[in-house]
């Protein structure tokens, strides 16, 4: 029985292959770099008789976007935007009935190894919890970049308050002027144009998003988050939004009364859940706050 016959056609699809794990070492010098990526590649197109009839005519096989992969590293790999530009370039240009696509990358952090006060030319130790993140999207030979970072985990011990909220019966949060306040950030900002500098960009936003953290004196969590997105946006005409997901995570003061003792905000307990979760776009006016390269994307980042 055919769609029309049966009342039931296919929607939206796409396919490909997921967590391609890349590790890239440029020999190049005797100094040498890695770089570790993640990568997704995901087509869109003209796929509906390989899922109503089992035709895979016009199937490219995931195996093949994995080895495209490592093919496309052999000439390097570069800033992880511009070689997910240059999978969805290719995909799209050499298949007619690829109309789109999303790639994808996480890219994870080496450092070198320091010996006798130097970083060593090639020894490397992992580095910390946070991870950068791209995804490109392509509508026909129209392409979008969304940059981003996740897990990046800063504290202030000082320079934050939160008070004058609404209270209730159910309300039991004391008011403080003196809190420690701590998030891990994940963020994603979109490019206007994908004809950037982007290892430079994203360098700029990270020193901004820490700089701002910082330097902010914070009544809330959602206004360092917006101070954060504004700065960022103010400084780089390349973007044109920014997405945060930042839980607040929260430390209480220990009650050492019982041993006899003080606690002049110096010993806390880490509290890993529930958190509060504070997420928000900020972008310029009369951008749309709904483009579709953010479709797939769970929740705001």
């Amino acid at each position: 029985m055919s769609e029309s016959e049966s009342g039931i056609v296919l929607g939206a699809n796409q396919y490909g292959k997921a967590e391609v794990r890349l590790v890239r070492i440029d020999r190049d010098r005797p100094r040498h770099s890695i770089t570790d990526l993640d990568v997704t590649s995901q087509l869109r197109g003209d796929f509906t008789a390989a899922h109503t009839e089992g035709d895979n005519a016009r199937i490219v096989a995931t195996d093949t976007q994995k080895n495209t992969v490592f093919a496309f590293a052999r000439d390097g790999v570069g800033a992880p935007e511009e070689f997910l530009l240059r999978l969805g370039r290719h995909f799209t240009g050499e298949f007619a009935w690829v109309t789109g696509g999303r790639w994808e990358a996480e890219q994870y952090t080496w450092n070198r190894i320091p010996v006798d006060g130097e970083g060593h030319d090639h020894s490397f130790v992992r580095g910390g919890t946070e991870v950068r993140t791209a995804v490109v999207t392509f509508v026909g030979a129209e392409a979008t970049v969304i940059s981003g970072l996740r897990d990046l985990a800063v504290l202030k011990s000082a320079g934050s308050e939160f008070r004058g909220f609404v209270r209730d019966r159910y309300t039991t949060l004391a008011e403080t002027d003196d809190r420690l306040l701590a998030t891990s950030v994940t963020a994603r900002w979109r490019y206007g144009s994908p004809d950037v500098g982007f290892d430079d960009v994203f360098a700029d936003v990270r020193r901004l998003l820490l700089e701002t953290f910082a330097r902010t004196h914070s009544l809330a969590l959602q206004q360092t988050l917006y101070e954060m997105g504004r700065r960022v946006l103010e400084a780089r005409a390349e973007i044109d939004e920014i997405r945060f997901s930042m839980p607040n995570l929260h430390h209480f003061a220990v009650d050492l009364a019982p041993f006899g003792l003080d606690n002049p905000n110096e010993v806390f307990y880490a509290a890993d859940r529930p958190y509060g979760l504070i997420e928000a776009a900020v972008l310029r006016e009369g951008v749309s706050g709904n483009h579709q390269a953010w479709h797939g994307i769970a929740g705001f980042c």
